[in-house]
């Protein structure tokens, strides 16, 4: 992999990481109610996570093989959901991805950032 390959993908990766920090700072002292009531931070929550599953389609297959606790597929699945199903999204799916799913990602993805300097 040549430097600037490399250094792309990265690239990619950081916003993964800065899209998981907005959609937890936006989503901070919500409760599900709330969220979903909350119209401006709802459609920039559902932006950013739909932004974290396009940027992963840009993360190499070798550094996906080289973090399988990462669930790769399933991030640009999610995305893939969110962009085309956008009628018919899942409340109680979303709220978990927020609340469970973001905050775990995170440090991964911190942990393949500081891995791969």
């Amino acid at each position: 992999m040549s430097n600037s390959t490399q250094r792309e993908w990265r690239f990619y990766l950081d916003d993964m990481i800065g899209f998981s920090e907005k959609v937890l700072t936006y989503t901070d002292g919500l409760d599900k109610a709330d969220f979903i009531a909350s119209g401006l931070t709802y459609d920039a929550t559902l932006r950013n996570l739909e932004l974290i599953g396009e940027a992963a389609t840009h993360i190499p297959d070798a550094v996906r093989d080289s973090y399988p606790e990462i669930p790769w597929r399933l991030i640009i699945a999610t995305r893939n959901r969110l962009i085309h199903g956008y009628l018919g999204i899942d409340e109680d799916t979303l709220w978990s991805i927020i609340q469970d799913d973001i905050p775990e990602l995170l440090p991964r993805l911190e942990e393949v950032r500081d891995d791969t300097k």
